[in-house]
């Protein structure tokens, strides 16, 4: 009889296709048994890119108050939807995927109470009767890893491993077809530039990215610009006249088209960055420093990184740039983007500039016992 396992990656869409690797070694099944059954859970802003990952047999989206922002009142009704899905499905185990700075004991409570039997996480603090599987940051891995192999480092830890022949890559599957996205974006190269970003603190000045559109089009590049249905006004600003605008325009699967069909990628520390690493596409990664980028740059994809990694609101997580003038971004001119697209077109990596994140060799950073 299959099992069904509950993995759950709680925020965005970025981190739940980071979670991919550790979805599909959980799917293949614990120690050579059959395959399991993965359930997804996600919050609302990940749950179109769950939809995404193969592996997943069911998405159930649920808004953790201790995650979403702004955060929803934990009322009953609240916790009673996700105890009557959990009981509904039938969920024999759980895996709880979370960063460093967050805690698996609040969810892994309320499913405990929901009547999950086995659950596995990474834990600072003590957990009690609360994990069956309990790794210590800093004392079973090193957090200063990519987090798509922190993820996998907690499913190798409840028993489960990548099959032979998975590299550990990002994935994704359910794109849209090629005919709907010649319809979209013709048949001509081209790069795409994302200027949005979930967050200010992580977003590249507007008319930084319109400059770097139009030396990109006078340097003969087809330019496309993408973005979602908030972001209409920013992507028309940023497209002018000869960028084709493509704002409001995609869902998640038909954006993971469109960046599968440029040559680079150029977009800050957001969703689609992972989106484009996930379809194998180069990124020039305008990156913020509020989160370190050894665990969060695109993975292991080629990657022009952008941006000062030692300003002064490195690692502070902040939302809104605590630094007046925004300089660890702001001094990113528009040249410095289209010579690392250059670069990157050409295969020819600039001294500094971080090649690929993430290990080649199928290994993780991982130590101790299990």
């Amino acid at each position: 009889m299959r099992r069904r396992v509950l993995v759950a990656r709680l925020d965005s869409a970025g981190d739940v296709l980071l979670a991919g690797p550790a979805v599909r070694a959980i799917a293949a099944g614990d120690h050579g048994d059959s395959p399991t059954d993965v359930v997804l859970l996600c919050g609302p802003q990940g749950a179109a890119a769950g939809r995404l990952l193969p592996g997943v047999r069911e998405v159930l989206t649920w808004s953790a108050p201790w995650i979403v922002d702004p955060a929803p009142e934990p009322t009953p009704e609240l916790i009673g939807e996700l105890h009557d899905a959990v009981v509904a499905l039938a969920i024999d185990e759980a895996v709880i995927l979370t960063s460093f700075h967050q805690s698996p004991l609040p969810l892994a409570l309320l499913l405990r109470l929901a009547g999950v039997r086995r659950i596995a996480g990474a834990s600072v603090d003590y957990a009690g009767s609360l994990l069956d599987v309990r790794l210590r940051p800093g004392e079973d891995f090193d957090e200063d890893q990519p987090e798509a192999e922190r993820a996998l480092g907690i499913a190798e830890a409840a028993g489960y491993a990548l099959p032979s022949g998975d590299d550990g890559a990002l994935q994704v599957t359910g794109l849209a077809e090629s005919a709907e996205l010649a319809d979209l974006v013709g048949h001509e190269p081209y790069v795409v530039v994302h200027p949005g970003a979930a967050v200010p603190a992580r977003a590249w000045p507007p008319l930084h990215h319109a400059a770097a559109v139009e030396l990109l089009t006078a340097a003969g590049f087809r330019v496309v610009v993408t973005g979602g249905p908030g972001e209409t006004g920013l992507t028309a600003t940023v497209a002018g006249p000869e960028a084709l605008d493509l704002g409001g325009r995609t869902d998640l699967a038909t954006l993971g088209a469109v960046l599968a069909g440029a040559s680079v990628v150029i977009t800050g520390n957001t969703g689609p960055a992972h989106l484009a690493a996930a379809v194998g596409t180069p990124v020039v990664s305008l990156f913020s420093p509020v989160v370190p980028a050894v665990r969060w740059a695109p993975y292991r994809v080629p990657v022009e990184l952008l941006g000062d990694q030692d300003a002064a609101c490195a690692l502070s997580r902040a939302r809104i740039c605590p630094v007046r003038g925004h300089p660890c971004l702001s001094n990113v001119s528009p040249e410095d983007v289209v010579d690392a697209v250059l670069r990157l077109s050409s295969g020819i990596s600039s001294l500094g500039s971080r090649r690929s994140i993430g290990r080649t060799d199928g290994r993780r950073t991982t130590r101790g016992k299990r």
